[in-house]
C-alpha cells in the first residue's frame, strides 16, 4: 500500500483510556477489550459527545492507553482514566484496510522522517475509524509526534512522497 505522509500541527483532544501492557501478538485482543470497557464507562457516566476508538503507545515496551476521544475532561474511576493524546508537530498518514497491515503505516512514516530529517519522540498512537465488516474499507490515521528538521521554523509541510 502506498501511504501519503503529511507533517502538520495537531490540538491535544481530552480522552477516556485504561492503561495496559501488551506484547504484540496480544494486540488484537487487548484493544478491543480495553476500548470495550471505556465504552461501558462512559455510557454509564453519560459523558456527552463520545468520539472514535484510539489507542496511544507511550514507548516501545508496548505501555499503550486504549480508549475514546471525549468533549470534555471528566472524574475517572480509577481503572479508567481521563488522559489526552500529544498536541504539537506530527507526522501522519492514513491507513486504508485490514488493522494487522497497520505495521505497514508505522514502517512508511518512520522511513519517510528518517529521509526527511524528523526525529521521532518515540511514542505513537492511532485513531479508528468507524467500523466496517469489509476490512477494505477501514481507515485508521497513525501520528508519531516530531521534532522540526533543520531550516523549517514553522515545523509543517506536505511531501508528495510515497512509501508502502
Amino acid at each position: 500500500m502506498d501511504y501519503h505522509i503529511s507533517v502538520t500541527h495537531v490540538a491535544s483532544p481530552t480522552t477516556a483510556v485504561i492503561r495496559r501492557q501488551a506484547a504484540l501478538h496480544e494486540l488484537a485482543t487487548v484493544i478491543p477489550q480495553a476500548c470495550g470497557e471505556v465504552w461501558a464507562f462512559i455510557r454509564s457516566s453519560h459523558l456527552p459527545n463520545p468520539g472514535r476508538n484510539l489507542v496511544l503507545y507511550l514507548h516501545a515496551e508496548w505501555h499503550l492507553e486504549c480508549g475514546v476521544e471525549v468533549a470534555t475532561p471528566f472524574a475517572g474511576n480509577g481503572h479508567v482514566l481521563c488522559s489526552s493524546t500529544p498536541a504539537g508537530l506530527v507526522a501522519t498518514a492514513v491507513h486504508r484496510g485490514p488493522y494487522d497491515r497497520l505495521g505497514d503505516a508505522h514502517t512508511a512514516i518512520r522511513q519517510w522522517c528518517s529521509e526527511h530529517g524528523y526525529t521521532l519522540s518515540g511514542m505513537c498512537w492511532e485513531v479508528y475509524g468507524h467500523w466496517h465488516a469489509a476490512p477494505s474499507k477501514l481507515r485508521t490515521d497513525v501520528f508519531y509526534p516530531v521534532k522540526a528538521k533543520v531550516g523549517d521554523e514553522r515545523g509543517e509541510g506536505q511531501s508528495p512522497h510515497m512509501r508502502g
